[in-house]
């Protein structure tokens, strides 16, 4: 065995250095607590250092982790709890007689059919005008297309030494819309293919006119 010596008395700490090293360590432990453990544990950070730190984020990071999985704990354990057994008393229902549906009513809407109609072949580079004779204000609807091709138009009016052009197109393949007379005259169409094939070009109207007629 080895005898080691005992301390004297002069080597014993006092009791007062004693009580100030457990004050410091008591001080000192305070201090880690408010510090670092609150804020990194519990985001809880009286003193703002753990949020310079980054600490204060750590807690509330295991803080929401904590809340996520107390509440995960809860729905499972709502979810494998047995529902009661509830039996309802049987309740018969009255037999109810329905009467049969009545049928429905179909509804027609009358679409409105075009009043004139006509169609017209133009070769390469030839023309063709039809006008509609109308009074000043009244309103024609028309519609033309063309079939296999494009052509140039233009839509304009005439008669009492007066003239208008309305519009003007280029390689169109159709147009539609209203015409409102501006005079009382002659008002429509001029159409030339400037296709190298011939095209067939078809024109509907109705509305207030006197009447349609083809001047070339």
């Amino acid at each position: 065995m080895f005898n080691s010596e005992l301390p004297s008395q002069a080597e014993l700490p006092t009791t007062g250095r004693l009580l100030r090293s457990t004050f410091y360590a008591l001080v000192s432990a305070g201090i880690i607590l408010v510090t670092i453990v609150l804020p990194a544990e519990y985001a809880i950070d009286p003193t703002g250092i753990g949020r310079v730190f980054g600490l204060t984020d750590m807690g509330e990071i295991k803080t929401q982790l904590e809340a996520e999985a107390k509440a995960d704990q809860e729905q499972s354990a709502a979810v494998a709890k047995p529902p009661q057994s509830t039996a309802p008393a049987q309740i018969t229902a009255p037999t109810s007689v329905v009467a049969p549906a009545e049928p429905q009513k179909t509804v027609e809407i009358a679409i409105p059919t075009w009043k004139e109609e006509i169609t017209f072949t133009l070769a390469p580079g030839q023309g063709a005008e039809v006008k509609l004779v109308m009074d000043e204000g009244a309103v024609a609807e028309f519609q033309w297309i063309v079939d296999g091709g494009i052509a140039n138009y233009d839509l304009h009016g005439d008669g009492g030494s007066k003239s208008i052009a309305y519009q003007k197109g280029r390689g169109v393949p159709g147009h539609e819309g209203k015409l409102e007379a501006a005079f009382t005259g002659n008002h429509g169409w001029f159409w030339r293919n400037r296709d190298d094939q011939p095209i067939k070009v078809t024109l509907r109207v109705r509305g207030n006119y006197v009447e349609m007629k083809r001047v070339i």
